[in-house]
């Protein structure tokens, strides 16, 4: 057996074949050269075989198809398993890397830093044609940050601001559990929470990666099952309570009561979401009568909380100045019922 490559580079596919070549030729024309590249298709149904047979000549080019659907996780952590390389690298079959340089960089960053287990950059964003809509850049410089400051700027405002899976790259060993099979719409979150727990990020404020948003995108389904706003909460409940996150006890219980009513009871209270559904996105991440029984204390508690974070300046004193822009959406717990900026994914 060939040795072990530097990196791996993943394309996780499912009836992608219009897009796939524009991924492949982009891992394909990398300046870095030593990557294997693994796609693995999840019973496609469309030309995906014949998209990427072209380009099986290349011998670092592995190309499987699952003998039956896996899913999102499945899909994604078959491709984890088949990895050889030390670090990971996925690239969607929708998307594709925006610069020749994108891997090497990563690379730079894990290298000379051990102490660094998630990379990440800003992006370009594109449409269904390819054609450049603008830039994603969350931080607007280049930072490195212990693990656990983004995992708190993150659940304070159930947003993503790691980046999309083509956006990152990590190790290998760090990434032995998997992504879990709990989640689907912040399926890469919760992994990039799991991988910030082990080491610091790094951000590089260049786009060297493209996120492509187009209909065929898991989105409809997600905001039909209400993932959307029911997955934000349960990753909040599987997070908030870790001893790293700078909160008590009392405030963490309070940041989850009111996520829960700014996702599903106000809408319903603003006629913005029927009672049938507010309840349905309630039992979905918290017991229906133990919400309703919190609920009085709550609403009396709710106006000192203000007060408290208009005196305070909390939470924002909790984070570095750098950050304080990406709160500048309103202080406190967000309602995110609208909230485009929790983007799915799909296989």
């Amino acid at each position: 057996m060939p040795a072990s490559p530097k990196v791996s580079v993943l394309i996780p596919t499912y009836n992608y074949a219009r897009y796939l070549p524009l991924a492949i030729e982009s891992v394909l024309n990398q300046d870095f050269t030593d990557f294997e590249l693994i796609i693995q298709d999840d019973c496609s149904k469309d030309n995906t075989a014949e998209a990427v047979e072209r380009y099986l000549s290349d011998r670092r080019l592995i190309f499987e198809t699952n003998e039956r659907n896996l899913g999102l996780a499945g899909n994604w952590n078959r491709c984890l398993s088949k990895a050889r390389g030390e670090y990971i690298k996925f690239v969607f079959g929708d998307d594709m890397l925006a610069s020749s340089e994108c891997l090497g960089r990563m690379v730079s960053v894990l290298d000379s830093d051990r102490s660094v287990s998630l990379v990440s950059s800003s992006r370009k964003l594109i449409d269904s044609a390819s054609r450049f809509v603008h830039v994603v850049s969350e931080f607007g410089e280049s930072i490195t940050a212990d693990g656990p400051e983004i995992i708190f700027l993150c659940l304070l405002k159930l947003v993503n601001y790691v980046g999309e899976p083509s956006a990152v790259m990590f190790r290998k060993a760090d990434s032995g559990r998997g992504f879990s099979p709990r989640y689907s719409h912040l399926i890469d979150l919760e992994m990039w929470f799991h991988l910030l727990e082990q080491g610091r990020f790094c951000f590089i404020d260049e786009p060297l990666a493209s996120f492509r948003v187009h209909p065929q995108q898991k989105t409809v389904d997600n905001v039909r099952n209400l993932l959307h706003l029911s997955e934000p909460i349960l990753l909040l409940r599987d997070y908030i309570w870790r001893s790293y996150i700078p909160i008590g006890r009392a405030l963490k219980f309070y940041f989850i009561i009111d996520t829960v009513y700014n996702m599903f009871w106000r809408p319903k209270k603003k006629r913005v979401m029927d009672r049938k559904t507010a309840l349905k996105g309630i039992r979905a991440c918290f017991p229906v009568p133990g919400f309703f029984l919190v609920y009085p204390l709550y609403k009396s508690v709710k106006p000192f909380f203000k007060l408290f974070v208009k005196a305070t300046g909390w939470p924002a004193k909790k984070l570095r100045p750098s950050f304080l822009p990406l709160m500048e959406r309103g202080s406190g717990f967000p309602d995110l019922s609208g909230d485009e900026s929790l983007r799915p994914r799909s296989n």
